[in-house]
């Protein structure tokens, strides 16, 4: 079962809700994440509230944060789920808060141009209505299965969430005009990110 991400318009850079650009919530304490390639602060992409997976009954079992690096477009591998280009976060869903920036650093770098909600739709989507991506289901690969491994426990990663870049240049995310698949290993407590285009 699949749900799309309809496009559901300018929302809070803080909204606990699922969405792309903001800031990111977590817990207490939690610093920017960096490269590990380049050791520079990532760029937020987005938050997916894992209780709006199809099929998922309450309580909510965490929150999904996905970052890339921006810095230097291209050389940090930000497509691979292991090279250290981008980082997902699987979160507990409660007691959050904003992530504060790191001093000194461009915030163009670390945020989208702007924050839309993006708002879980069973399909078939309304006419005209814009998708951001999708959650559950199957991948809908642009190349080969690259589902990742869990480096916890070594096990295949549950496929979570779509992504695409979306209609506009303020918000969009820089997949080189392809798509960014998220899986998660709950039972770890670890999450991965990659694109394809």
């Amino acid at each position: 079962m699949t749900t799309l991400l309809l496009d559901g318009g300018p929302t809070a850079p803080d909204a606990p809700v699922t969405r792309t650009g903001g800031t990111p919530l977590a817990p207490t304490g939690t610093p920017w994440p960096t490269c590990a390639t380049c050791t520079a602060p990532l760029q937020f992409l987005a938050q997916i509230h894992l209780g709006d997976l199809p099929g998922h009954t309450a309580p909510t079992p965490g929150v999904l944060a996905l970052f890339m690096c921006a810095n230097r477009p291209g050389q940090c591998e930000q497509w691979s789920p292991t090279a250290g280009g981008n980082l997902a976060l699987l979160l507990p869903a409660d007691h959050l808060e904003p992530v504060p920036a790191p001093h000194g650093t461009d915030p163009e770098l670390l945020t989208l141009g702007a924050v839309r909600a993006a708002v879980p739709t069973p399909t078939p989507p309304p006419p005209g209505a814009t998708v951001l991506g999708r959650l559950g289901g199957t991948p809908d690969w642009l190349q080969y299965d690259e589902t990742p491994d869990c480096p916890t426990c070594t096990r295949p990663m549950t496929f979570t969430a779509e992504l695409t870049e979306g209609p506009d240049p303020a918000t969009a995310m820089n997949f080189g005009s392809g798509r960014a698949y998220s899986h998660t290993c709950t039972p770890c407590g670890r999450a991965a990110l990659l694109w394809q285009c």
